[in-house]
């Protein structure tokens, strides 16, 4: 039999290389970057087009390259970072495999342009797919220019799986964000279709978190900082009435290297607990300085997980010093004249003694978080009475805090109604009730029924009455918008307001009358008439956060912003209604096209027959 392994052609080496390397534009613009960073540049300037499909340009004042080393630079294994196998246990630069440069040629069109500070004239090196085109010399600045144009265009079934410029976009602004914050000496610019969308001086870390994240975030800030023989931890932390519902401001850096660590993670989390609610995710950016020996990041293609040596050390460490940061928040005055107490509140409640009472209504009251300490946080006195035992049989039940200290209102409106023969029964049974409905802990309503009752979440029902609604007023263009006496700004960050710019049209559907002003910034002249009442700024900025999270689902756009709208806007869980607001919404519930289920998929009511319920009394 002839022999049949051969060794592959570098050209499809190359292509193998790159689909663990470069998975999408973000990929090739985070290994541009790294090297630009190794090369001692000050300033690196980004230009994109079409969220990098059609070019990605990284400029540097970099050391630059000679001749032959920008020549070298494009063959694989070849890198300037180590030297030894020894060097992989010492490794302090971004990269050091040599693995990029050599992955990107193969699958798209480079120039580079370079120059030492040492020549008169630098190199201008041509590659297509792998292939050297030209290498001459040419005038160009000190440093380096890369430009990489048409990725992916020799391997069409990866250009086919690209998402929309909007998802292609966020994921360059991630990796863009994630290396202007762990490098705030260096001047960076971010450029797409020719808007500026990131222009940050050098300056310190908290000065270059809020450039990123915007100014909001200044007050949001606590500063972290412990010093041991193992680990040096530094950053900042978010104070807890600021916790999201999302994830994507959570940020680890070792060495200057973005990780991902869900055992740190945790470590982070539970040095929250009891402070921030249930699902909710607090903003950090916590740098560890650690010896390069006692770390390994060559563990995976992207370099964004690495090993320790001793894991339960660092997590310790972290959690001790997360603690330690927000204990000083809690007990030092702050620069604002309107006291920060929530934070000293929740750990009054989460800490209490155990032979302290309940706090005092008074005390609740002053307190705008007080639901999130949920009754099994505060333990009773133990005594003989038959009232204060029957109490405690009821004092472990938790309600959902998913959505519980959301302080949105909700939106009202009209709702067509549905043929459906089994919501048309269920309706002539609710006329003919004289029962009331009620709620269970601000959260479900019962409904009585001829042949039990229904339990209904009151948030899900909700949903689905004005994610119906928010479609049709947009497919029919039905919504009416009352103009405001004064217009509203809105200040949005970089990434964000990017998206709102390209779904602007479709949000004005619902009744908004927003227009874009420059610089990150929108004016709302007039808002839904429906829900005039509404706190504008808080839906639109949770639109934006509910969006986002729905845009791995390919949605259509209609349907993403309505189910986003209608989360952003529906009445919460822990929300006390009155009988009739309760009637209302039943009765808008069966009138929509589909009451069982939520936009999300969750039920939103069960229904409890008698003789179910006889049966499990009998059991």
């Amino acid at each position: 039999m002839a022999d049949v392994i051969q060794l592959l052609p570098d050209s499809i080496a190359n292509q193998i290389a790159a689909g663990e390397v470069i998975q999408r534009p973000a990929s090739a613009v985070k290994e541009l970057l790294e090297n630009a960073i190794d090369s001692g540049a000050t300033q690196i300037k980004v230009i994109l087009k079409d969220a990098g499909k059609s070019l990605i340009q990284i400029i540097d004042n970099g050391c630059g390259m000679s001749d032959t080393d920008a020549r070298m630079a494009f063959e694989r294994h070849a890198t300037s970072k180590i030297r030894a196998s020894k060097d992989l246990f010492e490794i302090k630069t971004m990269g050091f495999r040599g693995e990029a440069l050599a992955s990107i040629a193969a699958i798209a069109h480079v120039e580079l342009k370079s120059r030492q500070q040492k020549n008169d004239l630098g190199t201008r090196l041509v590659i297509e797919g792998s292939e050297v085109q030209t290498q001459e010399a040419c005038q160009t600045a000190v440093g380096s220019s890369f430009s990489i144009k048409n990725l992916f265009y020799n391997v069409p079934a990866r250009r086919n799986f690209l998402k929309s410029d909007n998802v292609e976009l966020r994921h360059i602004i991630d990796e863009f964000q994630r290396l202007a914050i762990a490098h705030p000496d260096i001047h960076l610019t971010l450029h797409h279709n020719a808007n500026e969308l990131f222009h940050l001086p050098s300056g310190n870390l908290r000065q270059r978190i809020v450039a990123v994240f915007g100014a909001k975030h200044n007050k949001k800030l606590v500063p972290i900082s412990e010093s041991t023989d193992v680990v040096k931890i530094s950053g900042f932390v978010g104070k807890p009435e600021f916790a999201k519902k999302s994830r994507g401001e959570q940020l680890f850096f070792v060495n200057s290297r973005f990780i991902k660590s869900s055992y740190l993670h945790h470590a982070v989390m539970s040095a929250y607990e009891n402070l921030i609610p249930e699902k909710n995710y607090p903003f950090y950016a916590i740098f560890f300085e650690i010896d390069p020996a006692k770390i390994d990041i060559n563990v995976h293609p992207t370099k964004q997980e690495i090993k320790f040596d001793n894991e339960r050390e660092v997590y310790n460490y972290v959690r001790v010093a997360v603690r330690h940061a927000l204990g000083q928040y809690a007990i030092m005055p702050t620069i604002d004249f309107d006291a920060e107490t929530s934070l000293s509140t929740f750990q009054t409640a989460a800490s209490a003694p155990k032979h302290n009472p309940q706090p005092s209504t008074s005390t609740r009251s002053n307190d705008r978080n007080w639901s999130n300490v949920t009754p099994s946080n505060i333990t009773r006195p133990n005594t003989a009475s038959n009232l204060e035992n029957w109490e405690k049989l009821f004092e472990n039940l938790e309600i959902s805090k998913e959505e519980e200290t959301e302080e949105t209102e909700a939106i009202t409106l009209p709702s067509s109604v549905s043929n459906n023969e089994l919501i048309e029964s269920e309706e002539k049974e609710q006329t003919t009730l004289t029962k009331d409905p009620f709620q269970v802990q601000n959260t479900y309503i019962v409904s009585h029924i001829k042949s039990g009752f229904l339990l209904i979440d009151q948030q899900s029902a909700h949903e689905r009455i004005l994610y119906e609604q928010f479609l049709q007023q947009m497919e029919e263009s039905s919504a009416s918008t009352q103009k405001e006496l004064f217009a509203q700004t809105l200040e949005i960050p970089t990434a964000d307001s990017e998206l709102l710019k390209s779904i602007l049209p479709h949000v004005n559907a619902l009744g908004y009358d927003i227009q874009e002003f420059g610089n990150n910034t929108f004016v709302m002249h007039g808002v839904p008439a429906s829900a005039a009442d509404l706190n504008h700024k808080k839906v639109i900025e949770q639109l934006l956060e509910q969006y986002q999270n729905n845009l791995e689902l390919k949605l259509d756009i209609n349907e993403n912003i309505a189910q986003s709208m209608a989360r952003s806007t529906a009445i919460k869980r822990g929300k006390p209604l009155s009988i009739l607001e309760m009637k209302s919404l039943i009765d808008r519930l069966f009138a929509t096209e589909m009451p069982f289920k939520s936009p999300s998929g969750k039920k939103c009511f069960i229904n409890y027959e008698m003789e179910e319920l006889s049966k499990l009394f009998d059991a």
